[in-house]
Parts: C-alpha cells; sequence; structure tokens
C-alpha cells in the first residue's frame, strides 16, 4: 500500500453512524440515547486523545510501549496541583474564566509528560529497538516504577479532581425530549476532534508529515536522502507522550478523581482502539475510540452485566470483518 497517496475507503466512516442507529430502538427514549451518544462520543474522543500518541509511536518507531499509562497518570496529577492552585478560577461561575484556568493545566501536564516521554525514550526505550519482546518487558516495569514515584510524590490514595464550576452540569436540549447533555462532555468532543485536526493537518500537509509517512513506509530511504530519522523518532515519541498527558487530564477530570494506576487502567482500552484502527493508523484509531466509547456507553446502559466484554467482543467482530483493522498502516511495510 502506499502511504503517500491513497484513497480513502468510507466503509470504515459508516460503522460510528450504524452503531449509533442500532442503538436507538434498544435504548428506546431518544432523549436518553442523545444522552448516552454525547457520553459516548466524549468518552471515546478522550480515549482517542491517549490512543493517537501511541499509534504514532507504534507506526513511526516500530515500538510497542507498554508503558504509555504513566504518560497518563503523570498528567492527571500534574494538571490536579496546577488547578488546585487556581481556586479563585475553578471555582468562578464563568465559563471562560474556567477554560482559561484548565488550558494552563493542560499545557504544563503536556510538557511535563512530554518531558518525561524523552527520558523515557532515552533510558528505556532506545536500547531496545527493533525487539518487541523486550519492549514490552522493559516499559512495563518503566510504568510500575514511574506509578511508584508518582506515589511518592502525591501518596497513593486517590484524590477528588472535581470539575470547575462552569463545566459542571448539563445543558437541556427540549427538542428532544429535554434530553440532558453535560457541559464537560461537549468540551471533551471539541478538544478531541481539534486534537484529530491538528494531527491530520499536520500528517498530510507538512513536511514534516510528509516525512513521518516516509518513514513508515522505507526508512532507509528517507535515511538516504540526508535525514535524520532517528531526531524523527524522539519527537514522535515526545510528541505522543505529550497526548498522554493531555489525554490524562481529560480523563482525569471526565472520572473526577485520580490515582497512580489510572494509566494501567487505560491502558487496555487504549490497545483495544489501537487494534480495531489498524496499527498506526491515526484516523483507525479515531474510529475505534468512537466505537469502543459509544459501545461502552450503550451496553452499560441496555445490559450492564456484558459491558465489561463488550468492546472485546467489538474487537473480536472488527477483525473477523478486517484482520489487520479499520485502516492498517504499519502492516503494510
Amino acid at each position: 500500500m502506499n502511504l503517500l497517496k491513497t484513497e480513502l475507503d468510507w466503509k470504515p466512516l459508516a460503522l460510528v453512524p450504524v452503531l449509533a442507529l442500532l442503538a436507538l430502538p434498544l435504548v428506546g427514549s431518544p432523549s436518553t440515547w442523545l444522552t448516552l451518544t454525547v457520553a459516548g462520543l466524549a468518552m471515546g474522543m478522550i480515549v482517542f486523545i491517549i490512543a493517537s500518541g501511541l499509534t504514532l509511536v507504534f507506526g513511526l518507531m516500530d515500538v510497542l510501549n507498554f508503558g504509555h499509562g504513566v504518560f497518563i497518570a503523570l498528567g492527571a496529577f500534574v494538571a490536579m496541583s496546577v488547578l488546585g492552585s487556581m481556586g479563585d478560577w475553578t471555582q468562578s461561575q464563568s465559563l471562560l474564566t474556567n477554560l482559561l484556568a484548565v488550558l494552563p493545566a493542560m499545557l504544563v501536564a503536556m510538557l511535563v509528560a512530554g518531558a518525561l516521554g524523552l527520558a523515557f525514550e532515552r533510558f528505556i526505550v532506545r536500547p531496545v529497538y527493533g525487539q518487541h519482546l523486550k519492549q514490552i518487558l522493559i516499559t512495563m516495569g518503566g510504568m510500575i516504577i514511574g506509578e511508584e514515584l508518582i506515589k511518592v510524590i502525591w501518596g497513593p490514595a486517590q484524590i477528588p479532581l472535581p470539575l470547575p464550576e462552569g463545566l459542571r452540569g448539563s445543558w437541556i436540549i427540549p427538542m428532544v425530549g429535554d434530553a440532558a447533555v453535560e457541559k464537560y462532555r461537549v468540551l471533551a468532543v471539541v478538544v478531541g476532534a481539534l486534537v484529530f485536526g491538528l494531527l491530520a493537518w499536520t500528517l498530510a500537509r507538512t513536511k514534516i508529515g510528509l516525512l513521518i509517512r516516509a518513514g513508515v513506509q522505507d526508512r532507509e530511504m528517507v535515511e538516504s536522502l540526508g535525514y535524520r530519522i532517528r531526531v524523527l523518532f524522539v519527537g514522535i515519541f515526545v510528541a505522543g507522550s505529550a497526548l498522554a498527558g493531555l489525554g490524562g487530564v481529560m480523563w482525569g477530570l471526565y472520572q473526577q478523581s485520580v490515582i497512580p494506576q489510572m494509566g494501567a487502567q487505560v491502558n487496555v482500552l487504549i490497545f483495544i482502539v489501537i487494534i480495531i484502527g489498524g496499527l498506526g493508523s491515526t484516523t483507525g484509531a479515531l474510529i475505534g475510540a468512537l466505537l469502543v466509547g459509544l459501545m461502552a456507553n450503550y451496553t452499560g446502559f441496555i445490559a450492564p452485566k456484558v459491558a465489561l466484554f463488550s468492546n472485546i467482543a467489538l474487537m473480536v467482530a472488527i477483525l473477523l470483518w478486517r484482520p489487520q483493522g479499520v485502516y492498517p498502516v504499519a502492516g503494510s511495510r
């Protein structure tokens, strides 16, 4: 497959609206369905933000980073500390003031997670390039160490991370049976869409994106043209870690609490998303994340007892249809 010029397959794009429409008669109430759908999209967008960094790392670097969760947890804890020092801003009833508090928390979390990612790549990942089994073992060990360091700094207990005042509550949509749509979940959808748009623009419209896509297909050719692919690798790893930090902030606010193990708990969802999407595909990760978020919310309402297994069943069904995921990239190299 030529990664530099491909025709987009529309069939996977239809999976999200098809799943939503299939759930409507099962949910019954249009207002409840809308509430669950927005909640599912919000969850999916947050998971996409986290997974997008990891899928870039695998797509370009061929690195199985099972320590990705430590960047999620670190981002959440850093944001908690930043927001805790901005009480006047977070307790304001003004939505704009709240957003001006959340934005620096996101930026600081991304910077700290990116810095940890730089050290993680240099001392943990770099010695095991090209050795998948060792990558899995050593990165999992790195995540365990990272979690313990978080416990040393912030303690082992669960810590509340309340939403800013202006982001609490819901908007009521009277046109759909007085459906309640939570404010924060709308914000999560917007942030996720912005991240996807920025990634898609970078990969499709910039020189760095061209080098990334060319490096995925033929690393040796890119190096022969004089580009330092190793530096590009490090930059991708740092960017992926920063995105995980941003996702950690969003996930912590979504759960309204943080614990050192939160990254490890989300890791399962992340790998399901990446497998569904196709290893290395950003668009596939978006489709996979939205499907996972919707499936989790619909089944949690319709059949709570099977909610834990619903996403695994979804992954199996997708792989039976397309064994390499909806938009395979890495497997085509």
